[in-house]
């Protein structure tokens, strides 16, 4: 696959000094030049307009990166640059991660999605109503998010060893509607779908979600958030502080949520990923209308949902495919345009506000990029 290279790399401040290292540029009788250097513009406004210590972007067309670059910084007292290979937390963009997983199994005819869970999770006790898979892939279910009760795991960094032991912080609590009724968004509820992909995989979430769609995209970046471990390229993590300054985010495991929330990758391996699902190949073509169908309340009414992934039009009137994630440490966009056939991913490692709006504006740069050469 063919990668653009990248441009040097944006000074943060009075504070940190810029970064010595910078990349290849494209060559100057490069078509995708004057967009690049658009591009890199909007990119260094947003690094300081948000205020942001480090920021990753990746576009791609056709299944082709044009354009890969890092700015900021990846540790800000060691004055680490973010490169294409830094790591970030991606939060709940390990949603749409987790879905191409459950695709998979469905597809091998493993996971019937309208099937209570109990026939996957045998231990998740019984609610007064049956709630399935697909309810849960797009927040339908009932399941609760996060509570303030929460709160006292989440600052203790608690270490789950297993799936099904994470799901110990909701399960007995009671569903908050009958399923299929209401939507609300729910973090747990994806919990509970790891823990449905581990029993129809019969193996490990993790393993499985490597083996059938990490490895078979080449997504060598792409793992989980394990606290105690060392693990190459991952960025320091941090938090907003006072008068425009930076401060390490509080620690945090994110052992309780990997399906749901506690990934980490890098903005070349999202936009791989999102590039797979714009054509048939990596999953059928029937799977595709699966997961970028809306789903529907038992009123008719549309949520706008599929599973997983949220289905819209953008400000410009592109629709578009996407998911956001918001983490300690981390922000960020996965974009598809698939009438374009581009891909736009933004990565940050502090909780910022950018979202579709500016993944939008970046994928629109690109745009002239998505038409067809003239003869």
């Amino acid at each position: 696959m063919s990668r653009s290279a990248l441009g040097a790399l944006l000074m943060m401040g009075s504070a940190h000094a810029a970064p010595t290292e910078s990349y290849p540029l494209p060559p100057s009788s490069s078509r995708h030049e004057a967009r690049i250097q658009q591009a890199r513009a909007f990119a260094q406004e947003l690094l300081k307009g948000k205020q942001l210590p480090g920021l990753s972007v990746a576009v791609a067309h056709r299944g082709q990166i044009l354009w890969s670059e890092g700015f900021g910084f990846a540790d800000l007292e060691q004055s680490v640059p973010v490169t294409p290979l830094t790591r970030f937390r991606v939060g709940s963009v390990s949603k749409v991660l987790t879905a191409a997983a459950v695709a998979r199994l469905v597809e091998d005819g493993r996971l019937d999605l309208d099937a209570p869970i109990q026939k996957y999770v045998p231990s998740f006790p019984v609610k007064p109503w049956p709630m399935t898979t697909r309810q849960l892939a797009g927040h339908l279910a009932g399941v609760r998010h996060y509570a303030d009760k929460d709160e006292v795991i989440f600052k203790e960094a608690k270490h789950f060893s297993s799936i099904t032991q994470a799901l110990s912080l909701f399960q007995d609590d009671p569903l908050l509607y009958e399923p299929g009724t209401k939507y609300t968004y729910s973090s747990y509820g994806w919990n509970l779908v790891s823990a449905v992909v581990e029993g129809a995989a019969q193996e490990e979430f993790l393993r499985y979600l490597q083996r059938s769609v990490f490895e078979p995209l080449g997504m060598r970046h792409t793992l989980a958030d394990h606290a105690q471990q060392l693990i190459a390229h991952r960025t320091r993590f941090y938090a907003n502080g006072p008068m425009g300054t930076h401060q390490h985010a509080p620690h945090v495991d994110n052992s309780y949520k990997w399906g749901g929330g506690g990934l980490l990758s890098t903005a070349e391996d999202l936009v791989v990923f999102g590039s797979a699902h714009l054509q048939p190949g990596f999953l059928r073509k029937e799977t595709l209308a699966l997961l970028f169908t809306s789903q529907k309340l038992k009123s008719g009414k549309e949520t706008g949902v599929g599973i997983g992934w949220r289905i819209g039009v953008s400000a410009q009137g592109r629709r578009i495919l996407h998911h956001r994630g918001a983490i300690e440490g981390g922000r960020t966009m996965l974009m598809l345009f698939p009438d374009s056939q581009l891909v736009v991913a933004l990565l940050s490692n502090t909780y910022a506000d950018f979202a579709e709006e500016q993944a939008a504006q970046l994928g629109e740069l690109f745009m002239a990029a998505s038409k067809p050469t003239p003869p």
